[in-house]
């Protein structure tokens, strides 16, 4: 009995030990599961900086590890070691890619601990210029005219852009309307959109707002669950759900995590540091010009942060097996 007792406050002390003197010595790193210069680069490098501030004597750093739609980055996280040095921060594609690539060497909700979300980046529907529809309405009532004649475009299997359109398509029920164009990248599929190559593609506001402020693209709504009243540029546009596409509301969402097991106190330590970094001003202002909106909500707390994603799979992956088609 004294024996398990002695074991029993070792390992007490032994945690508050790793609260106390984590991260020490050693950098925190945060893996990217995309290449450097993207939006999620640009959000981690922010959120590094912003959370360095809050552990004193902190080292975050950030580490591009893309490929196969974000599967490596962060399944190297979901195997590293359990001490809080190795975090992840991945997009909607956390709850995209069990659907979308159906023999992973991960699983989603069992393999992580969850630490909370960091921001919310709507997303634009566009079009190509030389569409001759102007609204949202005119743009519906011409991809039925002329279904089997079109196509839309996206930055290939697990983007932002590919999850938006099998979204949008399974809502408006016009899957075989439109032949689907995958890209290796944002900025080829702008490009051809711009040049129009294709037709149609839906993406994030970091990607859009300047291309539809310029007028290279056509905007005909948003897909956020009200218009984005207080937005200089898409304020003009509707909300699908306001046009008709019931319960539709779609961000691209960025979440932070750690291997599973981690301890209770270091996840503790990290969610703390979270939740100061998303009121710091600085960090605030970065988001704004990325277009991103920092959660203010209780996603930010780890229960609720799971329970949102958990949500979020269900959703993708029905649109995509309406789609039938899978990265591998």
């Amino acid at each position: 009995m004294k024996k398990l007792l002695a074991l029993t406050a070792l390992a007490v002390v032994s945690v508050g030990g790793q609260a106390q003197t984590f991260p020490g010595s050693k950098p925190v790193s945060i893996v990217v599961p995309f290449t450097a210069g993207g939006p999620t680069d640009r959000v981690a490098r922010d959120l590094a900086e912003a959370m360095r501030k809050q552990i004193p004597g902190s080292n975050f750093v950030v580490e591009n590890a893309a490929g196969a739609g974000g599967t490596i980055g962060a399944t190297k996280v979901a195997k590293a070691a359990p001490d809080g040095h190795s975090l992840l921060l991945f997009h909607i594609g956390m709850a995209a890619t069990p659907a979308l690539y159906r023999k992973i060497a991960y699983k989603p909700l069992e393999d992580f601990e969850f630490l909370g979300m960091v921001n919310d980046v709507p997303m634009t529907l566009i079009g190509k210029p030389q569409l001759p529809a102007n609204t949202y309405r005119d743009f519906e009532n011409y991809i039925r005219a002329n279904a089997g004649k079109l196509n839309i475009a996206h930055a290939g299997l697990g983007s932002a852009s590919h999850i938006c359109g099998l979204l949008w398509q399974s809502n408006l029920q016009t899957k075989d309307a439109m032949t689907t164009i995958p890209f290796g990248g944002t900025a080829p599929a702008m490009t051809a959109l711009i040049g129009g190559q294709v037709d149609v593609m839906c993406d994030q506001t970091t990607n859009t707002t300047q291309q539809i402020e310029s007028g290279r693209v056509k905007a005909f709504a948003v897909t956020t669950a009200k218009p984005l009243a207080g937005h200089p540029v898409l304020k003009h546009y509707p909300s699908l759900q306001e046009m008709g596409l019931k319960g539709f509301n779609l961000t691209i969402w960025h979440g932070l995590y750690a291997p599973k097991g981690t301890p209770a106190a270091i996840t503790k330590t990290l969610n703390d540091a979270l939740k100061k970094a998303l009121k710091d001003p600085e960090f605030i202002k970065k988001n704004e010009g990325l277009g991103a909106l920092v959660v203010t909500d209780n996603r930010t707390d780890p229960a609720e942060h799971k329970k949102f994603v958990a949500a979020e799979m269900v959703k993708i992956k029905a649109a995509v097996d309406a789609a039938g088609k899978y990265a591998d």
